[in-house]
């Protein structure tokens, strides 16, 4: 019996065809009736391959038949005789940039192989000469395609919450160009459509009366999203020659804002002590104290799992890996920290991680603004929960640890050349211990207290 692999293949005189049957309720629109095609290979492999682009190609086609003459069945023709030309060993390429751009010899094969196939048919001829009428695809759609198959390596090993994030995003844009420029199609789109959208950020980065100015960043993030779409969809469709109508267009961001850092009193007189987060989530409580001796970033923190907290060892640490359902900021942030001070002391009351608040991004980063400002624990306006991350740096620099050492333990990339890998767990445990802040006396029955509901 043939396996389900091996399906519409049969071999003949030592080559692979591919044979299928036309649908019993599309054969009053296709003739064809039986569909035989030489697969030209001997290759399992390689005949599997062309099959697949063949059957994808009939099913496209079929497809079209049944939605007839509207944009949808122009779009699935369009890439029924891509999937056709594949078969056939050609790259899809309209009939006008065959007269522009093909040699003499690439037409030449292209009529061959056409001369040289049994049962030709219509399809196949638009399939190699680039017959078949190009869609016109509105941006909004372009975005969907976008989403759904070109942005496929970006999006992979993302968890929901972060494919979420990412689409947010990028829908964003989109949906400000749509406003002000309207769902037009991907080859309409001029450099006067771009530009609007430029002087529309342009207005509200400097924005008349007592309104308060939008961020460049934000501005550059949505033009550099839609010149990325713009980009990617023609080199999807093979024209990645195309000249960007988004291309140069930014801002330049000279508000140099940075996350100031806790001073080591305020943590040691305010924050140390586990009475001040009295009625907060008992996981985000834990979650605090964790933070402030590892350097991690909240999110890195909230995702760990169980298998990822290592206590029962010489120098407790716990292990930033990515998963197949998360992905992390960068290749960089795969380390490896040790615990010392309040951090292993939370860690010991939550050896499993803090699954409440895990893929939760948002929620945690709001729980945590919220029970900082409630308790006025952010010194100034501009200081953050990353500030734990600011201090946890800067205490590593005035104690004089390696530049190397400092750069794994952050997740930073380091500029220097990599010699070993960062020293034992025990010598970075006993490095931190050098910055580490004094455990309060009765710190881990004051924090106990505070979370006996967890």
């Amino acid at each position: 019996m043939r396996s389900y692999q091996d399906q519409y293949l049969t071999r003949r005189g030592g080559q692979y065809q591919y044979v299928r049957r036309v649908p019993q309720i599309y054969q009053k629109h296709d003739t064809r009736r039986m569909i035989r095609r030489s697969l030209r290979t001997d290759s399992i492999k390689l005949a599997r391959k062309r099959r697949d682009a063949l059957a994808k190609a009939d099913d496209l086609y079929w497809e079209s038949l049944a939605v007839d003459k509207c944009r949808d069945g122009t779009s699935l023709r369009y890439e029924a005789a891509r999937k056709r030309a594949m078969a056939h060993g050609f790259d899809y390429k309209p009939i006008d940039e065959l007269a522009d751009t093909a040699t003499l010899e690439e037409i030449v094969k292209r009529v061959l192989r056409l001369s040289q196939t049994p049962n030709l048919n219509k399809n196949d001829v638009q399939a190699v000469l680039g017959g078949a009428k190009r869609p016109s695809m509105p941006i909004s759609k372009a975005f969907e395609l976008y989403c759904k198959e070109i942005a496929v390596g970006d999006l992979l090993g993302k968890s929901e919450a972060q494919l979420k994030l990412w689409r947010k995003v990028k829908l964003c844009a989109v949906n400000y160009f749509v406003d002000l420029n309207g769902d037009i199609p991907m080859d309409k789109i001029t450099r006067e459509h771009a530009r609007k959208v430029y002087n529309w950020w342009a207005e509200r980065l400097r924005p008349k009366g007592d309104k308060k100015p939008l961020s460049p960043n934000s501005a550059n993030r949505d033009i550099g999203n839609l010149r990325k779409l713009y980009s990617e969809y023609w080199t999807y469709e093979g024209e990645e020659d195309r000249e960007n109508p988004f291309r140069k267009l930014s801002f330049t961001d000279k508000s140099v804002k940075d996350v100031p850092h806790f001073e080591d009193e305020f943590v040691q007189q305010r924050i140390l002590k586990p009475d001040i987060f009295k009625g907060l989530n008992p996981q985000a409580t834990l979650l605090i104290y964790t933070l402030i001796e590892t350097g991690c970033r909240p999110s890195e923190i909230a995702n760990l799992r169980p298998e990822d907290i290592v206590l029962n060892v010489e120098a407790p640490h716990i292990k930033i890996r990515p998963k197949t359902d998360r992905q992390l900021k960068s290749a960089s942030s795969l380390r490896d920290i040790p615990l010392v001070g309040v951090s292993l002391e939370a860690f010991k009351l939550s050896p499993h991680g803090f699954p409440h608040y895990r893929d939760k991004g948002s929620l945690l980063s709001a729980a945590l603004m919220k029970a900082f400002r409630h308790r006025h624990l952010f010194p100034t306006k501009d200081h953050r929960i990353y500030s734990f991350r600011h201090s946890f740096e800067k205490r590593m620099l005035e104690a004089g640890l390696d530049y190397g050492l400092r750069c794994l333990l952050m997740g930073h990339k380091n500029s220097r050349p990599n010699y070993g890998d960062g020293g034992s767990m025990t010598y970075r445990q006993g490095e931190l211990l050098k910055i580490a802040h004094p455990v309060p006396n009765g710190f881990t029955d004051d924090l106990m207290k505070v979370i006996q509901k967890i």
